[in-house]
């Protein structure tokens, strides 16, 4: 997989998974991973700065909770993310439509 593509990509991956329940972080790790069908692997190096990021921006909030296996910091997607989130979507939209439209022909233009 394109590591240059995935870096545009990543908040809007990070947002799509909180968005359905809150998770920690080794857990989004594992889901895209499992998404992919195993090609893409994001590593800590790539996933807590980009975590931070999103709290910074206030797209995420964070919280700790007691598991049967040790303390774990959650992350809860906020209103503002919410609404950043459905607006990366409508770019990745418009941006695959694009694409697909360039690669079909140029037709008459």
């Amino acid at each position: 997989m394109d590591k240059e593509m995935m870096k545009g990509s990543i908040d809007l991956l990070l947002l799509s998974l909180i968005e359905q329940r809150d998770l920690y972080g080794y857990e989004m790790t594992k889901i895209l991973h499992q998404l992919s069908d195993g090609t893409y692997q994001m590593s800590e190096g790539t996933l807590y700065p980009a975590l931070k990021r999103l709290e910074r921006k206030e797209w995420v909030t964070s919280y700790w909770n007691e598991t049967s296996v040790g303390r774990r910091k959650y992350y809860k997607i906020t209103d503002s993310g919410q609404k950043e989130l459905k607006t990366k979507q409508q770019n990745f939209n418009l941006i695959q439509n694009l694409v697909k439209r360039s690669s079909e022909g140029l037709g008459e233009l």
